[in-house]
This record gives structure tokens, sequence and C-alpha cells, in this order.
């Protein structure tokens, strides 16, 4: 058993523009990944077919994921912004099947930002409707939903595991997978072994990152023990190494994610690093 190796596009370039695309396909090729994820926060400028294109030429599975903003958001209260969100949301997955991927994820349940209060009655059951809907259209094209799971400063909807199960439950769909994120459990969860225990076999995408989205192992996460949790629930899905710097990502993004502080500047070191860090730590924890 072999877990795919990915890696995001946002350690090599900021955008998607094609001339981005074409290095971050390149640069991911050549650093021995399996797939490469791309944030359709900038969808606009994506070269979709050409983006395919360069993708199947290197051999390389894409994933994409996405935030919503607090003007498109599913779990507001206000029908015209939930609305905004929802079409954003179709839009995305077929721009997902458009570039050979089966899997979108992220934040696909409110904005990507920190909230003033809790989520309302009415917020909740706007995300779980809009979510059926999407799910049924994703199952039309054989694609899957992630939820994934990010800390209470970047969403007031699904913190934790158990909220996105609960949140998966109730949207009832079977292509709704779980979406485990190394640097929000590290906030959010008691530790990054029973997150893993409880999604079990729901558990569809992982992104891994330093608590401090620097360099894997230069933080106190216990990868071993995420690893071995991996292994033991005999998860074969693809491990994602996640990170941000202000080196690459675009200011407004920068922003958004709360990018401070600089913890590399040079993608390729970092990534090749992080490729080693993930295939060594999977392959003990088989053994």
């Amino acid at each position: 058993m072999t877990n795919p190796l990915g890696i995001h596009a946002l350690v090599w370039a900021g955008d998607t523009s094609p001339a981005s695309v074409a290095y971050a396909v390149e640069q991911t090729r050549e650093a021995g990944f399996d797939l490469l994820e791309l944030s359709l926060h900038d969808s606009l400028n994506l070269d979709v077919d050409l983006a395919a294109a360069q993708l199947k030429a290197a051999g390389l599975s894409v994933a994409c994921s996405r935030g919503l903003a607090f003007d498109a958001d599913v779990s507001s209260d206000d029908p015209a912004v939930v609305a905004r969100g929802e079409e954003l949301l179709h839009e995305s997955l077929r721009i997902t099947q458009g570039l050979g991927g089966t899997l979108l994820t992220g934040a696909l349940y409110s904005a990507l930002g920190k909230y003033g209060a809790p989520l309302s009655e009415r917020g909740r059951a706007n995300v779980v409707t809009v979510l059926q809907g999407l799910a049924d259209e994703a199952s039309q094209r054989a694609m899957t939903l992630g939820l994934e799971i990010c800390n209470r400063y970047e969403t007031n909807v699904v913190n934790t595991c158990a909220d996105a199960l609960r949140l998966a439950d109730d949207i009832g769909r079977d292509n709704v997978v779980i979406h485990l994120d190394t640097y929000h459990m590290n906030i959010e969860e008691p530790d990054l072994v029973r997150p893993v225990r409880l999604a079990g076999e729901r558990l569809g995408y992982v992104h891994v990152g330093e608590n401090h989205r620097g360099y894997l192992g230069s933080g106190h996460l216990d990868l071993a023990g995420f690893f071995h949790a991996l292994a033991d629930i005999g998860y074969e899905g693809p491990v994602t190494f996640e990170s941000f710097s202000s080196a690459v990502v675009a200011r407004g993004l920068s922003n958004d994610l709360a990018v401070w502080r600089d913890l590399w500047d040079d993608g390729r070191d970092l990534a090749e690093h992080a490729r080693t860090t993930m295939a060594l730590g999977l392959e003990a924890a088989r053994r």
C-alpha cells in the first residue's frame, strides 16, 4: 500500500495564470510528487484546457480546493449571499472536472476568515442544502466532495473531525469525505491520532503541514503518530503537503491566511524536504 503524495500549488506560485501553472506542474513533477493541488481562488485567470493538458503530459493527478468569501458565503442567513456561494461552488466543480480531477475539497461550507458569532441554525441549514445539491451534481460527474476541517479563526462551521462527520451525516451523500489537516488539527483536536481513527474509512484526503507552516519536522507536531494512525486505519488516499509564504502567495491571500512572517523562501527546497519526510514517515508507519 502506498499513498499518492501531493503538494499544494501555492508552494510554487501565488496565482493560476498559464505561466504559473506551467511552472507549478514542472516543479511538482521534478520534485517527485504524484499530485498537484490547485486552489481555485484565482480561477478567473486559469486556462482550464491548457492546465489539463500540462497535468496529463506530466503524468500528474490533480485535486482542487477552495474557500468562500464573506460576500459568497453559503453559511450566511442572507439568501443572496448564499446564492452567490452556491454558484461559485458549482462552477468550481466543473473546473475541477475540466482539469481532470475527481475531488473538490476545502472550506466549501463557509467563508475563510474569522467570524464574530457562532453559526446560526438558518446558516447551518443553508450549508446542508447547498452541499446536498453540490454532492448530487458531483455524483452525476463521478466526483467527490471533501470537507476540510479548519480552525476556529478561519471558520465557525467545522472545527473538528466530529463537526465534519455530523455535517457529512446531515448532507447524507456517499460522495462526501472527510479532509484532515494537521495544521488545523494542532489547534482544535486533542492530538493527531484520535481524529484519524474517528474518521476511519470516511477519510478521503489529507493535508500535512507543520504547526507554524514551515519545514516538516521543524515544529512540534507528532507526525510519526499521525502517519501511524493513517496506517492503522488502512488509509490509501492522497497525502498532500501544504505551506504558505508571502514569498510566493499574493498579498491579498496572504492576508486571508494570516501569513505575517515567512518561514521559507525556497519552495523547491521546502518541497523536496517535505516529500522525503512524508515518504519515509508513511513507509516506516506501514512496517
